[in-house]
């Protein structure tokens, strides 16, 4: 026989009649008592009294009181590590935000500089080429050459022009000096000549009045046609020097007028000069060179392309780079010019820059945009606006030409 459990007032449906001194097994005591446990605890009485077994003593003998889990006192362990994780995260918010109070950052800024656009100023085929994809150019170096033999003809025409227009304006400046001279003279010598007519007239009237004057039976009618025909001849001879010295007496319009023809000439001279330069500054556009130092991109012109004037052939990147930062206006409330800034690379995760502050554009993105919102009409939600900041570089780049342009960075203000 084995010891019975006692258990006063409990019995489960199904489960056998335990009663006092009734023997049973002890694996149907453990169930039973089990069960009556779970009962108590779910109605908050005490657990019933159970006298103990063979099994309870062989679990003294093990080393322990016969109790299950849930007589077991609980660990309050986690709550104290929770406790810890919540003063450490508490700990960590403060000293965060004491750290960063005075800093302003923000993802929308890219890198920024020159390009040069750099176009074709004749037209032609492309006979040397001196650059490729990405290539760096110093200031001065030949980048390509574009078909002369059309450009040295025009400037020789122009050179011919040129030496033309110099001989006729030597010539007219030869003929404006026996202007000034030819032009008084032969003022001079129409008034002589008037003279004489005048002369040669009245000698004619007097031998008209002769042959008039005396007896018919004296003279002969040849005379008196003679005469008649002298007077008349003397008088148109008088006429015509009497227009002559009208003529001559322009004198300072017909020396004007060997003036105006010197200016005509040096204005031609000037004009064929300025042809002549033309065509020079024509000749020396086909030979492209490098306006500054700056890397080579988008390049779209090989060898033997015919380029247009004013096409685009490539870009020429500054080395010079400059980060635009595009902060909230909520940002901007203390920042300024020449404050200290601190720059990450998303391209070069191990790059760190330094610079500074330069400017902040006086006017947001949206004010300069091709399509600026119209805020007068409709309905008006409110957002936040991002205004364009300048910041200048000061080091970390002394190892590299420089950054490639739009590529994004992170920049840190320090504010305070």
């Amino acid at each position: 026989m084995v010891d019975a459990a006692f258990v006063p007032g409990c019995q489960s449906p199904g489960d056998p009649a335990i009663m006092p001194d009734t023997v049973v097994p002890d694996e149907v005591s453990e169930r039973t008592l089990a069960r009556t446990a779970n009962i108590f605890a779910e109605d908050g009485r005490d657990r019933p009294y159970r006298t103990s077994g063979p099994t309870d003593r062989l679990r003294d003998s093990a080393g322990g009181p016969g109790k299950s889990d849930e007589d077991k006192p609980r660990s309050r362990r986690p709550l104290y590590m929770l406790a810890a994780v919540v003063v450490l995260a508490i700990i960590g918010g403060v000293v965060y935000w004491f750290l960063t109070r005075n800093l302003e950052s923000t993802d929308d800024a890219y890198t920024d500089g020159n390009a040069i656009a750099y176009a074709a100023k004749v037209s032609g085929y492309v006979t040397e080429l001196h650059i490729d994809d990405n290539t760096f150019v110093h200031a001065g170096d030949l980048l390509l050459q574009i078909d002369p033999r059309d450009y040295t003809t025009a400037r020789d025409q122009a050179r011919a022009s040129l030496s033309l227009a110099r001989a006729q304006l030597a010539s007219s400046q030869v003929n404006l000096d026996i202007a000034r001279v030819q032009a008084p003279a032969t003022l001079e010598q129409a008034k002589a000549q008037l003279a004489q007519a005048k002369a040669n007239q009245a000698q004619a009237e007097r031998d008209y009045r002769r042959q008039h004057a005396v007896d018919p039976r004296a003279t002969t009618q040849t005379n008196v046609d003679q005469a008649i025909a002298q007077m008349q001849t003397t008088t148109a001879v008088v006429a015509n020097a009497d227009a002559r010295v009208q003529i001559a007496s322009l004198v300072q319009q017909n020396i004007q007028v060997a003036e105006d023809t010197v200016h005509e000439r040096e204005a031609q001279v000037a004009q064929a000069e300025a042809n002549l330069a033309q065509s020079e500054v024509n000749l020396s556009y086909t030979t492209l060179t490098a306006p500054a130092d700056g890397t080579i991109t988008r390049r779209n012109v090989d060898l033997g392309t015919f380029v247009q004037a004013g096409q685009q052939v490539f870009y020429i990147v500054r080395p010079e780079v400059w980060v635009t930062a595009n902060f909230k206006e909520t940002q901007l409330a203390d920042m300024q010019p020449g404050q200290p800034v601190s720059m990450t690379v998303d391209a070069y995760p191990s790059l760190t820059l330094h610079g500074h502050v330069d400017s902040i554009q006086e006017g947001s993105g949206a004010r300069f945009s091709a399509f600026p919102a119209e805020n007068a009409t409709g309905n008006f939600v409110k957002i936040v606006r991002r205004v364009p900041v300048k910041i200048i570089i000061d080091s970390g780049l002394e190892n590299r030409h420089g950054l490639p342009l739009g590529i994004s960075v992170g920049p840190t203000v320090t504010v305070r």
